[in-house]
């Protein structure tokens, strides 16, 4: 059958010809309103209104192929509303018909990945999204977030997407409302409806999103599947790495997830990890806090997997660092106070390094107790320096703040430390302790003790019983935050 054939779409000239039932039609229900004693004054759209809704609805609905022209319900109604002149019931039917077609397209796409993009970092909101019926607990303006963060609508199908739901909102039956529409703004709006989403396929990068899911989820990826996983991830942009990272997190922290799963994602996360986002990142020790502080024991485990994996502890909440840096500091300061220090030391230095993480943030609760342990290794135990250990200190110090060089550079007033730089090693280290701290300081009280700490001419364990060091420093180390 001929597109302009089809049944459903009336030719012009017959449209034009049904503007005088239109006006008759009207009359009849006025009459009967007014019989009835109720309101007629802005009730039914204008008859021309109507006209130019079903003169340009025919151009519209030829884009749409028979079959899907056949199941949609809402558009039948969106019409018929349209022509009896009710304009606002017509957009809310207008607007089911597209909530209808992308929530179709959700279940069609992948349900659960949309459920991880959908809640973010909700862990309470993800818990009660399992089944299709459980769409309808998803809001509109979710609904559109979600669907073009996966890629199922386009980013300029999601604004004139949004407007309608905007107009909805505001110009239709679905809330009290008293806005006018004109019969092209109707008209205009299915068309985005069609354009955008009916007659829309997923863009590339959602389709080959989809059949990397489906792989994880079907068998165990060899490793040229793997490879070709890590080249698609280098081509992803930014936001895009970051829903599908939310997606692998989805599945692996999962009640449902199986062991092929786990072991998928395992394999695949290490090469996506460096094209998500900071904000992303620092979400996961959001959901791993939470998780933990509610005793959802199996999340909590399972998200710390995934953190763990790529030497992420930087990104858990401050207050799980602080006790586990804490936890970390102590073993570290118990080992180097140990037998076979220089041995042992290497494995726990690194688990501080990892805890602070490439921007050296410290919790506050913990940044004395930081700085004294780091340089207390730092300087050695009197009879050398772990050499194995000493690249962790290294890079710790090099991340120290401007406070955190300040502080360290007034220990040397203290006598525990004092009596380390007394030693050849001890005095050795101080030297090249205090180039790494130089470039840090930043007031004028911090440099002028550095001066005064450089130009002394006696031995570094004699600094703190200087009178013009004493009087440089201001005040003990423990007082300086």
């Amino acid at each position: 059958m001929d597109k302009t054939e089809h049944p459903s779409v009336p030719s012009v000239p017959a449209v034009a010809n049904s503007e005088n039932d239109l006006e008759w039609f009207e009359a009849g229900v006025h009459g009967m309103l007014e019989q009835l004693g109720l309101p007629t004054q802005k009730l039914l759209a204008p008859v021309a209104e109507r006209a130019a809704v079903i003169r340009n609805m025919p151009g519209v609905l030829n884009d749409l192929d028979d079959d899907r022209m056949g199941e949609s319900y809402y558009v039948s109604k969106m019409i018929a509303a349209a022509t009896v002149g009710l304009f606002d019931a017509a957009l809310n039917y207008l607007w089911d018909e597209l909530v209808s077609e992308l929530r179709a397209r959700v279940i069609r796409f992948d349900l659960n990945y949309f459920f991880d993009i959908a809640s973010k970092t909700n862990n309470d909101m993800r818990k009660d999204l399992n089944s299709e019926k459980d769409l309808a607990k998803i809001n509109d303006a979710q609904l559109l977030r979600a669907v073009r963060d996966i890629g199922l609508i386009s980013d300029l199908g999601y604004k004139r997407l949004d407007h309608i739901r905007y107009m909805r909102n505001h110009a239709s039956a679905a809330h009290p409302s008293h806005n006018d529409l004109t019969g092209l703004e109707l008209v205009s709006f299915l068309n985005t409806c069609v354009r955008e989403v009916i007659n829309t396929p997923p863009d590339t990068v959602a389709a080959d999103v989809k059949r990397l899911l489906s792989n994880i989820r079907n068998s165990p990826l060899e490793q040229a599947a793997v490879d070709s996983a890590s080249a698609f991830f280098d081509r992803l942009p930014p936001e895009r790495a970051d829903n599908l990272a939310n997606g692998l997190f989805g599945l692996y922290t999962s009640s449902k997830r199986t062991p092929t799963i786990a072991d998928n994602v395992r394999l695949l996360w290490p090469n996506l990890w460096p094209f998500v986002g900071e904000a992303t990142r620092n979400s996961y020790g959001l959901r791993h806090a939470r998780a933990a502080a509610s005793a959802e024991t199996d999340f909590a485990a399972a998200s710390r997997e995934l953190i763990d994996l790529v030497d992420g502890t930087a990104y858990l909440t401050p207050e799980v660092r602080a006790v586990e840096l804490s936890e970390a500091l102590e073993v570290l300061s118990n080992v180097h106070q140990g037998m076979n220090n220089f041995y042992n030391e290497p494995a726990p230095a690194r688990r501080v390094l990892t805890l602070v993480g490439e921007q050296g943030d410290v919790p506050e609760s913990v940044r004395e107790s930081y700085v004294r342990t780091i340089v207390e290794c730092y300087l050695g135990n009197g009879y050398g320096v772990s050499n194995a250990a000493l690249p962790s200190y290294e890079k710790m110090v090099a991340r120290f703040s401007s406070k955190d060089a300040g502080y360290a550079m007034r220990l040397c007033m203290e006598p525990f430390y004092s009596s380390l730089l007394g030693t050849h090693s001890g005095g050795s280290q101080w030297i090249l302790l205090l180039d790494a701290l130089e470039p840090k300081l930043i007031s004028a009280t911090d440099r002028n003790l550095m001066a005064g700490i450089r130009a002394f001419a006696g031995t570094a364990d004699q600094l703190r019983l200087d009178a013009g060091i004493k009087k440089l420093a201001a005040t003990e180390a423990r007082a300086y935050w």
